[in-house]
């Protein structure tokens, strides 16, 4: 089960690595579309746009269904979300190690403001 969910957010991030398979899901997140509306604002041949189809299919990202003649495809918002979790625990342990940091700085600075003052009742 870990294993599967390690592949899977590999798999995720590996998608998301790629700035096209990005636009495509950014467009798919306002509506369901079909491969020549997602092919439209790309200078590529339909065919590279099917290859990256086919990368964010496997990822889980999209899905692709029958509409007549249509083939829409819609954006799946499990993985994204899956990706937003793990992403989310590592933002927790930076946020409280930023944080901890921020109290050191702060007592150093205290500790500082205090050497002064006694130097300056010294002299």
């Amino acid at each position: 089960m870990v294993m599967q969910q390690t592949q899977q957010l590999d798999a995720t991030f590996a998608a998301l690595a790629d700035p096209t398979r990005r636009a495509i899901l950014a467009r798919l997140a306002k509506g369901d579309a079909s491969v020549n509306e997602l092919a439209e604002p790309f200078d590529m041949s339909q065919p590279a746009i099917s290859k990256h189809l086919r990368v964010l299919e496997r990822a889980g990202l999209i899905s692709r269904s029958r509409d007549a003649q249509r083939r829409p495809c819609r954006l799946e918002a499990k993985p994204l979300e899956r990706a937003s979790e793990w992403l989310e625990s590592y933002r927790q342990i930076w946020e409280a190690n930023f944080d901890r940091l921020d109290q050191l700085l702060e007592r150093m600075k205290a500790k500082e403001k205090r050497s002064r003052a006694e130097q300056n009742r010294r002299r």
